[in-house]
């Protein structure tokens, strides 16, 4: 092995190590299981994704937080909280929520994604109840992290029926959070559940991983 390539395997390790020490306090000791892409991040025009850490002492259940989007100059596109990683937590464990971020993490380089703005995920989840994704703060507020003196945040992203994206068009993203959070469905994406409004009616659905909507 070349001493370039040494380098660059020992930033990779600097920061990788730097990234996880600056989560602990937030999401926990991390867990054992770490979903690597078949093809590299480096590589995602060619179907490459990001890497994924699980972080099971968060909530109960499942947390899986992507590790490819700060510390290196991955290409995302800043959103008005600077660069960040994606998470999604799930009530146990869920490869395909994992697998959800991983891919996600390439819309990243190509859309700039904001709190408060949701997206078709058509049946991504292969359920009958999930079509979109909300994405918010996994707090009240920002949640950032810092680490080898730059500071990032967290995105979190929370599964929605075609009723409650339909609902937070109508009403706002504010409104169909607090009742995800009244009705104990926040933080989790989970598959099958029944939607917590009451609105029949289906949202036109585009392909995964469609256009963003504003709140």
């Amino acid at each position: 092995m070349s001493t370039i390539e040494e380098s660059e395997e020992d930033q990779w390790s600097r920061v990788w190590d730097a990234r996880e020490a600056a989560l602990k306090p937030i999401l926990g000791e991390p867990g054992d299981s770490v979903f690597h892409s078949t093809i590299p991040f480096e590589f995602r025009g060619a179907g490459g994704s990001a890497d994924v850490v699980s972080f099971p002492n968060y909530v109960a259940g499942a947390t899986y937080v992507t590790a490819e989007l700060t510390g290196l100059d991955a290409g995302q596109l800043k959103s008005s909280l600077g660069n960040y990683e994606l998470m999604i937590c799930a009530r146990s464990e869920l490869e395909e929520a994992a697998s959800f971020i991983a891919r996600l993490a390439c819309y990243t380089c190509d859309a700039v994604l904001e709190p408060g703005q949701t997206m078709d995920i058509g049946d991504f989840f292969g359920d009958r109840s999930l079509r979109a994704m909300l994405f918010t703060h996994p707090s009240e507020g920002p949640t950032h992290f810092e680490f080898l003196g730059h500071r990032y945040s967290l995105l979190l992203c929370v599964g929605i029926t075609p009723q409650e994206l339909e609902f937070a068009h109508s009403h706002g993203s504010e409104e169909l959070l607090r009742l995800l959070k009244s009705h104990g469905v926040f933080p989790y994406t989970v598959p099958g559940r029944a939607s917590v409004t009451s609105s029949g009616k289906r949202s036109v659905l585009s392909r995964v991983f469609g256009r963003t909507r504003e709140r």
